[in-house]
């Protein structure tokens, strides 16, 4: 059973730890940050962490239940960097399309902790920010709401499953990706057009594109069909003007 966890100005400690800081959720989220970089998920445990910090571990759970809660800490600490310094400027499509590039690179930037989160639902407040934030570009653009909510699904999971798939890549050991990169030019290149004429003749462009994210492209793609499914909204809405006997 998870411990009860108390806010936070009543749980901060008054005497600074060994390492001279006060703790604070976020100095845990950012040396969880850290610890994932340096040893992945499998060296992310709260007695590292406890020594990280210069802490007994056991206070890990004044600020977090678990483990499980930091994990999702550190979920929302990744959206809250993507929404950081991002505003609306009326233009649906551009918002769309810069947060999203900033989702992807956030989690990009923390590879090992994206891996971690990604799949997750934090129902924290930088999560809820985002959603809100995605929501109302759509619904302020006119979108229908059932077309909002279906583009806010499509945009927010494509972003994260790029974004998963992306850092585990990353977050192989630099041998293996390397290994990996390397098959587009020294496997596929080499196959028979007699065997596989159709990879034999993108072999080149295969090589070019296969070492990077296909995100960019994706999101293209999902905003072009949400630029044509506003636009079927926009003539069903003028058609039913239309209609309207005068006066009515």
């Amino acid at each position: 059973m998870g411990k009860q966890v108390v806010p936070e100005s009543a749980r901060r400690r008054r005497r600074p730890t060994k390492n001279g800081e006060v703790l604070s959720e976020r100095l845990i989220v950012e040396t969880a940050l850290r610890m994932l970089a340096e040893h992945g998920g499998q060296g992310l445990t709260a007695r590292r962490l406890g020594l990280a910090l210069g802490a007994d571990p056991s206070t890990l759970y004044r600020y977090f239940a678990g483990m499980d809660e930091l994990t999702l800490a550190i979920g929302a600490e990744l959206v809250g960097r993507a929404l950081d310094g991002w505003e609306p400027t009326g233009d649906w499509r551009a918002d769309l399309r810069r947060l999203g590039l900033r989702i992807h690179g956030a989690y990009l930037a923390h590879p090992q902790a994206a891996v971690l989160t990604a799949s997750r639902v934090t129902g924290r407040e930088q999560e809820t920010a985002a959603d809100e934030a995605i929501l109302a570009v759509l619904r302020t653009a006119g979108f229908p709401d059932p077309d909002a909510v279906r583009i806010y699904h499509v945009f927010i999971d494509q972003s994260l499953a790029f974004a998963a798939l992306d850092a585990a890549s990353l977050a192989l050991p630099a041998a293996a990706r390397e290994a990996d990169e390397h098959k587009w030019e020294s496997t596929y290149a080499g196959l028979s057009a007699a065997s596989h004429p159709h990879i034999a003749a993108t072999a080149g462009l295969l090589a070019a594109r296969m070492n990077h994210s296909a995100y960019p492209a994706a999101l293209e793609m999902l905003l072009d069909s949400a630029a044509s499914q506003l636009g079927r909204a926009f003539r069903r809405e003028a058609g039913r003007e239309a209609a309207r006997p005068s006066g009515a």
